[in-house]
């Protein structure tokens, strides 16, 4: 549980760093946090996945490698996810 709520906070900071980071993405803070929020949780697990026992289990240790790989992840997946998201939303409006 710790880990997907670290996984959450860090995809929302990562989701408004890429909002201020690029202009032309940013969604407001509320968008820029929701994006990155669901991007951290589905990032981080995903990535977790990936890496062998899902990142609560590799957390589960107290680990602080551990802890800055669900910091990372959730950070990468809420800014990823918050770029996508307003990338197709600039795409419908110019339709």
């Amino acid at each position: 549980m710790l880990a997907l709520i670290i996984q959450i906070v860090s995809g929302a900071v990562g989701g408004n760093i890429v909002g201020g980071l690029v202009k032309r993405l940013d969604m407001g803070t509320f968008g820029n946090s929701l994006a990155g929020i669901v991007g951290g949780g589905l990032g981080g697990e995903l990535l977790g996945a990936l890496m062998g026992g899902g990142a609560a289990a590799a957390m589960g240790g107290g680990d602080v490698g551990a802890l800055i790989a669900g910091v990372a992840s959730g950070g990468i997946g809420g800014g990823a996810l918050m770029a996508v998201i307003s990338l197709a939303r600039s795409m419908m409006a110019k339709n």
